[in-house]
């Protein structure tokens, strides 16, 4: 038998099971600072094997962080939900021992679909990037199975 959670307990169940098993997030030194329903803020500091030729970070990791923030905020609510697409737009650079912070908003979701905004900034709140990613939802497979939501 499902046990009943509210929403709240439910994202925090699907992060857990989520991060277990997420290598690339956990690889990179990310952390998940906060987790609800549609809506996810990850850190990670920017590490000396982060960076390009020019000593700022790889864009490619700044879209990780992104990606992965949007990942945890659109499976919050227990069903296996995959990038459909996304877009990014990198405004400041990033260096060595920045912490960069991402938060993901839940702006549009119907039926199988989302959009979800994530905001990057850095350890001054200044902005980094802006990321836009598009979900789809698999129907009937949950994240964690076994989880019902409180109505």
């Amino acid at each position: 038998m499902a046990a009943v959670l509210d929403p709240q307990r439910v994202a925090e169940a699907v992060r857990d099971a989520m991060f277990a098993n997420d290598r690339a997030s956990q690889g990179l030194g990310m952390r998940i600072d906060a987790i609800a329903p549609g809506a996810a803020t990850l850190s990670m500091t920017v590490r000396e094997d982060m960076l390009n030729g020019f000593d700022i970070c790889h864009g490619g990791f700044v879209t990780t962080l992104a990606d992965s923030c949007f990942a945890f905020a659109c499976n919050s609510h227990n069903e296996v939900t995959v990038a459909s697409g996304f877009a990014i737009d990198i405004v400041a650079p990033s260096r060595l021992g920045d912490v960069l912070t991402a938060r993901a908003s839940e702006t549009s979701l119907a039926g199988r679909t989302g959009v979800y905004d994530i905001r990057i900034t850095n350890q001054r709140d200044e902005l980094i990037a802006v990321f836009r990613g598009r979900s789809y939802r698999i129907k009937g497979k949950p994240v964690v199975p076994d989880l019902a939501i409180a109505s």
